[in-house]
């Protein structure tokens, strides 16, 4: 990578790129796209033209030094802090000390880290970052989406910031392969997409990663379910249920999936499937393989579905696989029906039937021509426990089912709610939801599987209402 780009000083534009008027620019051209923006409106940043000085003066500074001399992104940090603050004192703008300091930090993150989205990157409270354009960005926090008082300096300094990102996992984002799913060091998913199907110039979403994994003790703080369905939980994976965590996008499976993949046995050998790493596991015998892929000629890719395939060569304990979204469903189940009892994964669904019908129209992507009651058969077989998790309005993220599949009637894969959750509760002054996870009163069948494993658990869990 050349020092331009890794300073992210490549294809710069002069001047400021701000407006100094609050005006509108929804009439302003992107890189000659001639798609206007909406309703957007940016304050007048009187550091901005600061900040671009800075970097000019830093590249012809530190230039010939760098070309070199440096070997690693740890030199490039020391020689910047170390030119930094000559090049503001060279500054012709008077700064105040408090700006002087806010132009340090600005510089260094644009320079060194992500530009605008750096401070958020180092928020705990933020969850996810949306760059909807370069001038326009959004952040969740708390379950709940807001605008941020920060702009990338155009649809450029967005895109150097992009390829930054992705350039650091192999992965590339241009005309031809506009869309891309990349992995910050920290594990955070990041997804970029860049015209020709980005309308609007290139948008950038950052779903974070937590610095300390959520446990079992946090989930309940957080109210995602009570202590004696965390007690459910445990004994389903130490009795190796197969199980099913169901959800929308943003609704915590993965988060949960980690949590529950706290409760696997340390002697087990555990192999992990995902698209992008994220579960971190705290065993030791774990093997992790992610998802790999196309080259720039559209070749080399290894697919989940692969992936799981060579897994049932490792002899494996357990298979968790972070998300099942197409014909890898099939191998999952009959990994499921083979002997990997206590396997885990994720489907993108808003119910426990919907989960259910999910995996059977995956499995048909499969492309095997099989007969939707041999699928049924496949499915009511396979998945003993659904868990189905939602994103309540409050922003909390809720278990909101569990719920057992117990065989097939007919056609019909037939399931019994364990636990539900009572929406009608209402709302207190704060706006939280007062509702709770709730026993329906019906007592699993998988209790005679428990017995077997000497599991055993109190009669009162499954009292009706609590």
């Amino acid at each position: 990578m050349s020092l331009q780009e890794r300073l992210g000083l490549t294809g710069a534009p002069e001047g400021p790129s701000v407006s100094p008027l609050p005006m509108p620019i929804s009439s302003v051209p992107i890189n000659g796209l001639g798609v206007g923006r909406r309703n957007s409106r940016r304050a007048y940043d009187p550091l901005a033209a600061v900040r671009k000085r800075a970097h000019q003066a830093l590249l012809e500074l530190l230039g010939p030094q760098l070309y070199e001399t440096v070997d690693s992104d740890t030199e490039l940090d020391k020689r910047v802090r170390e030119a930094l603050p000559g090049v503001l004192n060279a500054e012709e703008t008077p700064l105040t000390a408090t700006d002087r300091a806010l132009a340090y930090r600005q510089i260094l993150d644009e320079v060194l880290g992500h530009g605008p989205i750096e401070p958020l990157l180092r928020d705990p409270e933020v969850t996810e970052i949306m760059v909807n354009a370069w001038d326009r960005i959004y952040v969740e926090r708390y379950g709940h989406i807001h605008p941020v008082d920060a702009a990338f300096m155009d649809e450029a300094h967005l895109r150097r910031v992009i390829d930054k990102i992705v350039s650091r996992v192999g992965r590339r984002v241009d005309e031809a392969s506009p869309m891309v799913d990349a992995r910050m060091p920290d594990g955070s998913r990041v997804n970029a997409v860049v015209p020709p199907i980005a309308l609007d110039g290139a948008a950038l979403t950052v779903r974070k990663f937590a610095a300390e994994p959520f446990t079992v003790a946090d989930l309940i703080k957080l109210g995602t379910f009570p202590p004696q369905v965390a007690q459910l939980l445990e004994a389903c994976v130490q009795g190796r249920l197969d199980i099913v965590v169901s959800g929308g996008t943003g609704t915590g499976k993965t988060t949960l999936l980690n949590v529950i993949s706290s409760f696997l046995p340390a002697d087990d050998r555990i192999i992990t499937i995902e698209d992008s790493a994220e579960l971190r596991l705290a065993q030791e015998h774990v093997l992790r393989m992610e998802y790999r892929p196309p080259n720039i000629e559209g070749k080399g890719e290894i697919t989940i579905r692969d992936l799981v395939r060579n897994a049932l060569r490792m002899r494996p304990d357990r298979i968790v696989v972070g998300e099942v979204r197409d014909g890898a469903a099939l191998d999952m189940l009959q990994a499921m029906n083979t002997g990997h009892d206590g396997s885990l994964t994720t489907v993108h669904a808003n119910t426990p039937r919907d989960s259910l019908a999910r995996l059977e129209t995956m499995v048909l992507m499969a492309g095997m021509d099989l007969p939707v009651r041999a699928i049924r058969e496949q499915v009511a077989s396979a998945v003993d426990l659904i868990i189905q998790l939602a994103r309540l309005r409050d922003g909390s993220r809720r278990i909101t089912h569990i719920t057992e599949v117990t065989g097939m009637e007919g056609d019909v894969i037939t399931m019994q709610d364990l636990f539900t959750f009572d929406l009608r509760a209402g709302h207190d002054q704060m706006g939280r939801h007062q509702g709770m996870l709730r026993s329906t009163g019906l007592r699993p069948r998988f209790m005679e599987t428990f017995a077997d494993h000497g599991i055993t658990l109190p009669v009162e869990l499954f009292g009706r209402g609590r």
